[in-house]
């Protein structure tokens, strides 16, 4: 708990933060959820490739015996939320000639690359051009190199993985896909995905409407409070997505489709296009936690079916 406090803490103080899709709970609800739908083949190559990332021997310690892969891989969902707060790890520019480029297990917070802000204006205040560097851009180049066929290294396998476990759960997170401009917020970044946005929820918090969704599956968790949360009745694991839909696997249509969702659902009344705190009406959370359950259950599926295909 004491880590959920903090992350509301920052959300509603530190505007400037990188924003955390989902939090804890729910990337690793989605990568459990994913691990349990691929075949063995698919899980055997997934399992060694994250054995090479420097924080396994973490993953794993305290598993129960016979399922630290499964401990490793849904923690690895939080891998690149969790170098943000490493001390060797260092805040970058999406402008900087680096931002693009995929290092190894360097040592470059990478924050631009959890989001794919398509820009919107709610009053036809005049946009600024888009990042080039983003979410999609870069999950495009991972996809690239996962294949044993790639001209990549395992070494850089691995860091794909470790990222695309993440980045999946990212872009279908609402919010996590737009960048909404207005008369009261026209600069640079705009809404900044709703950071800029405050609400009030059910039980009285106050906070960004970013941290709102991102906090719908709940804040810190171990692996084993996410799993036991995802297996509980009506959790994660019950929730069927669109079979057709979890057939498409292009993270461009991905955010697309988020950032559909977040003009419809997440702007939706009563939220403002101020800062001025916004109190959320019973109708309001209901379709954003079932947009939310749709999406993290989509996003499992999707996930899966992706490394099915590149890890044969």
């Amino acid at each position: 708990m004491r880590r959920l406090a903090i992350a509301f803490v920052v959300a509603l103080v530190s505007p400037a933060a990188p924003a955390l899709a989902w939090w804890d709970e729910g990337h690793m609800q989605i990568a459990y959820v994913a691990y349990k739908k691929l075949t063995p083949a698919a899980r055997d190559r997934a399992d060694a490739l994250l054995k090479l990332n420097p924080d396994y021997a973490n993953w794993i310690a305290g598993a129960p015996q016979g399922q630290e892969q499964l401990y490793a891989f849904v923690h690895a969902a939080t891998w690149p939320d969790d170098i943000k707060m490493k001390p060797d790890y260092y805040d970058d520019q999406v402008t900087d000639s680096t931002a693009k480029q995929l290092v190894p297990y360097g040592h470059l917070k990478h924050a631009y690359w959890h989001y794919k802000d398509a820009l919107f204006s709610a009053d036809d205040t005049p946009l600024p051009r888009p990042d080039s560097v983003d979410a999609v851009s870069q999950l495009k180049l991972m996809i690239a190199k996962l294949p044993a066929n790639s001209d990549a290294s395992e070494t850089l396998r691995s860091y794909s993985l470790s990222w695309m476990i993440h980045l999946v759960g990212d872009l279908h997170q609402p919010l996590h896909a737009i960048a909404r401009y207005s008369a009261a917020l026209p600069d640079k970044g705009g809404d900044r995905g709703g950071n800029e946005e405050q609400v009030v929820a059910a039980n009285g918090e106050t906070l960004a409407l970013h941290a709102y969704w991102d906090g719908i599956f709940g804040g810190y968790s171990t692996v084993f409070g996410a799993v036991f949360d995802a297996d509980q009745r009506g959790g994660l694991s019950s929730v069927t997505a669109d079979a057709a839909k979890a057939q498409i696997i292009d993270p461009a249509t991905w955010a697309q489709e988020s950032f559909d969702l977040a003009k419809t659902t997440a702007y939706a009344a009563p939220v403002r296009t101020d800062k001025q705190p916004a109190e959320l009406t019973r109708e309001y959370e209901t379709n954003a936690r079932e947009t939310a359950r749709k999406q993290a259950a989509l996003a499992a599926a999707r996930l899966a079916n992706l490394l099915e295909v590149l890890l044969r």
